[in-house]
């Protein structure tokens, strides 16, 4: 009773296995390649974040400065503001 399939030699096998082995490797250095290169590029935006962050810090200290200033100025208004109102009731009696 023989097979249909001839019998692989030793050789034939350990070509072949050699062959899925070269093929794993070949496809857990495609997978190691594809991470460092997705790692570079976390890294390239990590940095670009952080160069954002720096920008957006910069406008929220220029913000802060330009709302104190408008508050001292809003405070010499007001005051200004005060300051005519009772020269206008000053005159008013005056002119009485």
């Amino acid at each position: 009773m023989a097979s249909a399939e001839p019998q692989p030699r030793f050789g034939q096998s350990v070509k072949g296995l050699l062959s899925d082995k070269v093929g794993s490797c070949s496809g857990d250095v495609i997978a190691l390649t594809r991470q460092v290169l997705k790692g570079s590029r976390s890294q390239e935006l990590l940095g670009q974040a952080a160069r954002n962050m720096v920008i957006q810090e910069d406008a929220i200290l220029h913000s802060e400065d330009s709302l104190r200033k408008m508050s001292i100025i809003t405070t010499h208004l007001q005051y200004h503001v005060e300051h005519s109102k009772n020269l206008q009731d000053q005159l008013r009696h005056l002119l009485k």
